[in-house]
């Protein structure tokens, strides 16, 4: 059975075998311990019997009008545990939060325009790919900005996708 919790500190000496997928971005200490104590609400991990950690998400919520968003910083899943749909339940869990107690207009996430298996999953889940970002991944890869419409978002404007790539240094962030 899996127990869905809120992530803490503790986890922090426990989740680094979760990160080991090449397409999982890890960051410091530092930038895991600002979300945590920012927005405890946006970061859960996944824990199979045992206490082993099957996966996370950690998100936060952003902006200003209607560009307030919450925002998927990052999901992943241990490849032993994929194909469960765990993404699908952290993620469902992620927008909920920002759907209904931060009344956001829309989620937004990140992902590399070759994790073709992630943006599928994604495009399942109702999420569109608004605009590429060019260079986005260490001025090397490209990304895509992808979102999902939320209850607030009543005519879908923040789905509207843009017509051009942009830069990063084009991109808006709080």
């Amino acid at each position: 059975m899996t127990t869905i919790r809120r992530f803490c500190c503790n986890d922090l000496l426990r989740f680094s075998s979760v990160n080991l997928d090449h397409l999982t971005e890890t960051f410091n200490m530092s930038f895991y311990m600002t979300y945590l104590a920012r927005w405890p609400d946006y970061f859960h991990v996944a824990e199979a019997p045992g206490n082993r950690i099957m996966g996370y998400i950690m998100g936060k919520v952003e902006g200003q009008g209607e560009s307030w968003h919450g925002h998927v910083t990052a999901v992943t899943v241990a490849p032993e545990y994929r194909r469960q749909q765990l993404a699908k339940k952290l993620m469902h869990m992620l927008e909920d939060i920002s759907d209904k107690i931060d009344k956001a207009y829309f989620v937004d996430l990140f992902v590399r325009a070759s994790n073709t298996p992630a943006i599928k999953m994604y495009e399942k889940l109702g999420y569109i790919i608004y605009r590429r970002v060019l260079r986005y991944y260490s001025g090397e890869e490209d990304g895509l900005d992808m979102r999902k419409a939320l209850s607030r978002d009543v005519e879908k404007k923040s789905m509207i996708p843009l017509k051009r790539p942009v830069t990063p240094d084009e991109l808006e962030y709080d």
